[in-house]
């Protein structure tokens, strides 16, 4: 079989670029080791995929070269993106400032890309055991009992999270075999573990700023059996690297938790404690004074130092918890790291030194927040790499 142009992997990126190039007359199929398409897809937002957030900007995305993402986003926004959802009567609704979501199924956005693959002529080899792939006058892509010859390869069978559902490290290894060097891959997007979890905290959620470094969020935060996890948990866990630089968590963001807490004692001089944290959940609470003075300890508010409240408040207001890792890639919603972005053209996503090879989607480093910005850059990536290959 020889096509023009053969896409390694039908993920959200995968069908983007098949469907764009199938659509500008090249001979497309689309090799998938998997028997279903877009699993990834179905399983996002709860079900309903968070398919883009509408205020995407390279800003919003982690990278070796942080302007690599630029020329594409710029090139197909979401806006674009949003446009064939509603070509296609997808109903829609704005869960939050910019998160876009189905109203119904993310199967809708698997069958629009199905539809728009079809309408080019796009082909599918599913369950594809996809073996070494090669260069000569075409490549070639080694198959169980056959192979796919194309002008042209675009990767795009994603990262290492949710092995589950499959994930590989494909994309990795034949950019490798291709001298494309690989931004060492780990979990991002990812539930933290802690050194000593207490489980009985296990189900409590609050608000909070969780900061690393510069860079810090305000959102939920959950406590696990094992650790921390909740949106503001998974947003920051993509910027820490080994502990270089603590996690650090406000339970008590927009407040001055040190006047908070002082006021609380003029105001309340025979309460116990734990009125201190009344602000927090109860659970909570109790943990927090329990470490900081026994559970024995019994005493009002007045008999209560206020060196000791103030070192109470910078606990609450600045907690740095001793952290063990992440739950990992089966826990993780993306992978952080991928293809070097020095070896692609932000243009095209075509690789420098090996004409016809092209990387998109999760698998080059570049790595979103959390919010639909890793689908908009699987339908931007996925968009102008089809393009460009479809006219190389």
């Amino acid at each position: 079989m020889i096509f023009d142009i053969a896409v390694l992997g039908g993920g959200a990126a995968g069908l983007m670029a098949a469907a764009t190039a199938g659509a500008r007359g090249a001979r497309v199929i689309v090799l998938d080791h998997a028997a279903e398409i877009g699993r990834k897809i179905l399983i996002s937002g709860g079900g309903r995929c968070n398919f883009t957030h509408l205020d995407t900007r390279p800003e919003n995305f982690l990278s070796e070269n942080r302007h690599f993402a630029r020329s594409a986003l710029a090139r197909y926004t979401p806006r674009n993106f949003l446009a064939m959802v509603e070509r296609h009567r997808i109903a829609w609704h704005e869960k939050t400032p910019g998160q876009l979501f189905c109203d119904n199924s993310a199967r809708q956005i698997v069958e629009m890309l199905l539809s728009e693959c079809k309408a080019a002529g796009v082909e599918f080899h599913l369950n594809a055991n996809i073996g070494d792939v090669s260069k000569g006058d075409t490549f070639r892509v080694a198959l169980d009992h056959d192979e796919v010859r194309a002008s042209r390869i675009i990767l795009a069978t994603g990262g290492l999270a949710i092995p589950k559902l499959g994930a590989t490290d494909l994309s990795l290894r034949i950019a490798k075999r291709f001298g494309l060097d690989i931004v060492p891959p780990t979990p991002a997007l990812v539930p933290l573990t802690l050194a000593a979890p207490n489980v009985d905290l296990a189900g409590v959620a609050l608000p909070v700023s969780a900061r690393i470094g510069k860079r810090s969020f305000s959102d939920a935060m959950v406590f696990t059996h094992r650790g921390l996890s909740g949106p503001a948990i998974l947003q920051i866990s993509s910027y820490r690297r080994d502990d270089a630089e603590p996690l650090e968590l406000d339970l008590l963001p927009g407040t001055d938790a040190e006047a908070t807490l002082l006021d609380i004692k003029r105001q309340r001089p025979r309460a116990e404690p734990s009125a201190l944290l009344a602000a927090l959940p109860q659970r909570l609470a109790r943990a927090l004074v329990d470490t900081a003075w026994g559970r024995d300890m019994r005493c009002d508010l007045v008999n209560l130092p206020d060196r000791q409240i103030k070192a109470l408040a910078t606990r609450v207001a600045r907690w740095r918890p001793t952290l063990s890792g992440t739950e990992g890639y089966a826990k993780a919603e993306v992978m952080r790291g991928g293809i070097d972005t020095r070896h692609l053209s932000s243009q095209t996503m075509s690789a420098r030194h090996v004409p016809g090879l092209f990387a998109i989607g999760e698998a080059v480093d570049v790595t979103g927040w959390l919010g639909g910005y890793n689908f908009q850059w699987a339908w931007s990536s996925g968009y102008v790499a089809g393009i460009s290959a479809a006219m190389s």
